[in-house]
């Protein structure tokens, strides 16, 4: 398929082609990603709760060796008796606890390591690739296709777009080459998920 790109260059020729590919694993089960173990949050929140429930256990044994309560505790009490609902600051504050609960929710319920794909294997031991790796193993293959003067690859986890400049050859003939090797460099990746690709060809900006 080739195009005219319509832009401030009305000369500029591209060539751009999709394909889909089987994002099923075998047995169509779902592959498996990996989660994160979200060690700066967790260690975050079991901080503030150590030290929020310290404090309290104390004032409440100081209460219980007939000592006054801290002065907080006395302030945080009839703050909470005597300020309406409407005020600005219990908004702020029943807000502020929404959004931490939110995240925390989201956090808990997400895999997160997005930037890790997981690899196809029949072994017990999974296996993950980057998709920077990935995306720079991509790029080098496609330099290998003839014409291409440089490319940009970029790997999602459910599509690979590559953008390529060619200084020769037909932009057809570019993409179809560059659509046969990028096809290759994905099956060879071994990921269990194979993602869509993209790819688009352009003449360089005339000068």
């Amino acid at each position: 398929m080739l195009e005219k790109a319509h832009g401030p260059d009305d000369s500029l020729e591209q060539s751009a082609s999709t394909a889909a590919y089987d994002t099923t694993r075998r047995r169509g089960a779902r592959p498996d990603r990996f989660w994160s173990t979200r060690r700066v949050p967790a260690g975050l929140l079991a901080l503030v709760l150590l030290a929020a429930t310290g404090l309290l256990l104390y004032d409440l044994a100081s209460v219980r060796a007939d000592r006054p309560a801290m002065a907080w505790r006395r302030t945080l009490a009839d703050e909470l008796a005597t300020r309406p609902l409407d005020d600005v600051w219990v908004r702020v504050g029943a807000g502020a606890a929404v959004l931490v609960g939110l995240w925390l929710l989201v956090l808990a319920a997400t895999p997160g390591l997005r930037a890790l794909l997981t690899m196809r294997t029949d072994a017990p031991v999974r296996a993950g690739l980057e998709r920077a790796a990935a995306a720079l193993v991509l790029r080098d293959r496609a330099m290998e296709v003839a014409g291409v003067r440089s490319v940009r690859v970029k790997v999602g986890r459910r599509r690979v777009r590559a953008s390529a400049q060619a200084h020769f050859r037909d932009l057809d003939e570019v993409r179809g080459d560059l659509d046969l090797a990028l096809e290759d460099g994905i099956r060879e990746l071994g990921l269990a998920r194979q993602p869509a690709l993209s790819v688009q060809v352009r003449r360089p900006a005339k000068r």
